[in-house]
């Protein structure tokens, strides 16, 4: 019975895959057919702020529907909306102003989806017998491998068959990923549910989260270093490269240490991580994911020993999101559970645009050193709780969720 397991996994790689490439085509596209700087990055904003809206308000869909259809309704209207890209704009022609409301409705479809993939990992681990600790880690080891190696896929396909190729190429993703949960994966969830209301259910989410502390404080912690990540990979890297390092390179060399790390460590928990204390584990590696590597750049270590940091830093995070899940799929109740990742996923994305602009409004107003160390003292204060909260005591009795 372990076939539906990584059916799961395989599909979410391709859809995966497919928000990577998409994410580099549809700019490309853009602004080779516009050749506007400005419309270009109203193109990235329509991608990027209906994911925080649906992340809001489309778990209480995917609770209604059931985890396996939402999956395959999401990946199938993903895929038609990316196909129709391309193939208006080489057949009737397409307006800009259409292409926005595309973008706009295609990744207003994709969040439920991946809510709708991680709420039913644990149902379909327990059935391939797997422990939940080696699941998460295995749905998040693909994840970051499926994204590490679709960016640099993409920049290759752009050259040799233009985006608009690469565009039918990312909608065939996510047509492969929906046939794949629809032919591979049984219903394990119950199917649709009963429902008080949208605006009754919504609220019971909510509620549920407010609630429980100790998932309350770890969506904190998530949304302060979400924020703070962001800034750092997409301003203050970019800043150290060109003012540092004196070399671009560096920007590419310094994420992809970030990256590969975190695949190695989540590889590592998912072999290691049911023999560890889940809390000191989590506070520790928390803490060593953000502080070290932000602290080398700011005290102005040797590129080598900067670049080593960041990979340690990178393995260390490898752990974090597999624990995460663990402590969601414990302790939220199986009917609650997309409204819940759903709220948690929103709460995550909302910082994220700030993390750049504090970024650099903070270096305009001060220095690089000047925002890195403050950056690195921010990380430090979001990795407290696990050692001083008491809800986080929870965690180390890891208590089921009710049914």
């Amino acid at each position: 019975m372990r076939r539906p397991f990584f059916t799961l996994l395989a599909a979410n790689a391709l859809s995966v895959t497919g928000n990577v490439l998409s994410l580099l085509a549809v700019p490309w596209f853009v602004l080779e057919t516009t050749g506007s700087a400005a419309l270009t990055g109203l193109a990235a904003f329509a991608t990027t702020f209906p994911t925080v809206i649906s992340a809001a308000f489309g778990g209480t869909l995917v609770d209604w529907l059931g985890f396996r259809l939402s999956s395959v309704l999401s990946d199938l209207l993903s895929g038609l909306i990316v196909l129709a890209i391309p193939a208006l704009f080489l057949s009737t022609g397409l307006s800009y102003p259409l292409l926005l409301v595309l973008l706009f409705v295609r990744w207003l479809a994709a969040t439920p989806g991946e809510t709708a993939r991680k709420a039913m990992l644990p149902d379909l681990a327990a059935l391939a017998g797997v422990r939940i600790e080696r699941a998460t880690a295995a749905y998040d080891g693909v994840y970051r491998g499926a994204a590490m190696v679709g960016a640099p896929l993409a920049g290759v396909l752009i050259l040799w068959v233009g985006p608009g190729t690469l565009l039918f190429a990312d909608g065939i993703t996510f047509l492969l990923s929906a046939l794949l949960i629809r032919a591979g994966v049984p219903h394990v969830d119950g199917g649709a549910r009963e429902s008080g209301g949208y605006l009754r259910d919504l609220r019971d989410g909510l509620t549920f989260l407010w609630r429980d502390r100790l998932q309350l404080s770890a969506t904190e912690m998530v949304v302060v270093v979400n924020m703070l990540d962001t800034g750092v990979t997409q301003v203050l890297l970019a800043l150290y490269a060109r003012d540092v390092a004196g070399d671009p390179r560096a920007f590419g060399l310094l994420s992809g240490a970030l990256g590969a790390g975190a695949v190695a460590g989540t590889i590592v928990y998912g072999a290691t991580g049911g023999r560890l204390p889940i809390r000191l584990t989590y506070g520790l590696c928390f803490l060593l994911a953000g502080v070290p590597r932000v602290l080398a750049l700011a005290m102005g270590a040797p590129f080598s020993v900067a670049l080593a940091v960041t990979a340690l830093s990178g393995f260390a995070a490898g752990a974090i999101n597999p624990i995460l899940g663990v402590l969601q799929f414990d302790r939220i109740p199986i009917p609650l559970r997309a409204r819940v990742l759903s709220t948690i996923t929103a709460a995550a994305y909302a910082g994220m645009p700030v993390g750049g602009l504090l970024a650099g409004s903070l270096t305009e107003l001060t220095s690089l050193t000047t925002t890195l160390f403050a950056f690195a003292g921010i990380y430090l204060l979001a990795s407290v709780p696990p050692f001083v909260c008491r809800a986080w005591r929870e965690l180390d009795e890891r208590r089921p969720a009710r049914q």
